[in-house]
């Protein structure tokens, strides 16, 4: 099943990248694996572009990287998008508080359309990720429908509670105490809750205090389930997940992908 809506990707890209510095470029741009054409290897292949791809798998026709200013090579390398046969623009931040206030810069872009957001340092090893979240939003009709994993290190991550019949009801943002193994890595929503985030971080930019804090996208999605809408899940029991923004699993992914 496929979304009636249009579909976007949204990718937050302007980290400081501060547990992996030293670094001579942006951490999106980190080399991990080679583009290949059918067995014959070409070029390294960057991090950031396994997200790209897999969104465009997914149907997203509009990319919009939020870039922090100075981080221009993203631009440079990525282009118009063509290579993935969609388009690609290129939006500033805002508000320097977190991956939410980020994702808030492309609401005029976005509000009326089904979004597809993921993370630029985390490797999804599913090609088809998205394509699987977009149906089971078709199934459900629910607002959000996250990618959920079972990950090795849970404090690393925001964990969910997940339920026989795939609804989040609880997500426990990082730093937590919760024994939940499944954490979510990427999602797709419909544009209630994009607008839901839209209000929501208007009121805590109102809050002087509030608005210095840093805010996570598990906070905002857990402010959506405290106000009715409707969370989803697809679980990738075989899948594997990687935040290469660590060094870490940066270690892991270079000895998978080389």
């Amino acid at each position: 099943m496929s979304s009636t809506l249009p579909i976007v990707g949204i990718i937050p890209a302007a980290g400081l990248a501060t547990r992996l510095q030293p670094l001579p470029f942006s951490k999106e741009l980190y080399p991990i694996g080679f583009e290949q054409e059918g067995e014959r290897i070409k070029h390294p292949k960057v991090v950031a572009a396994y997200l790209v791809e897999r969104m465009a798998a997914g149907g997203a026709e509009q990319l919009y990287f939020i870039l922090r200013s100075g981080k221009w090579d993203i631009p440079s390398y990525f282009g118009d998008g063509s290579k993935y046969n969609l388009s690609i623009a290129y939006l500033l931040m805002g508000l320097p508080y977190g991956a939410p206030f980020s994702v808030g810069q492309a609401y005029a872009f976005v509000q009326n359309k089904l979004v597809l957001f993921g993370f630029p340092d985390i490797l999804i090893s599913e090609s088809d990720a998205f394509n699987k979240l977009v149906a089971r939003q078709a199934e459900t009709a629910a607002d959000v429908v996250l990618g959920i994993f079972e990950v090795d290190n849970p404090k690393k991550w925001d964990v969910v509670e997940r339920q026989d019949d795939g609804s989040v009801e609880i997500i426990y943002p990082k730093p937590h105490q919760a024994n939940a193994k499944h954490a979510w890595a990427f999602a797709c929503w419909r544009p209630e809750f994009t607008a839901f985030m839209h209000n929501y971080l208007i009121e805590v930019t109102e809050s002087t205090a509030a608005s210095q804090k840093e805010l996570s996208m598990g906070h905002v999605l857990q402010a959506a389930i405290n106000n009715g809408l409707r969370v989803q899940s697809v679980l990738f029991e075989k899948g594997t997940c990687l935040d290469v923004g660590t060094p870490e699993d940066l270690q892991k992914a270079i000895l998978k992908f080389t």
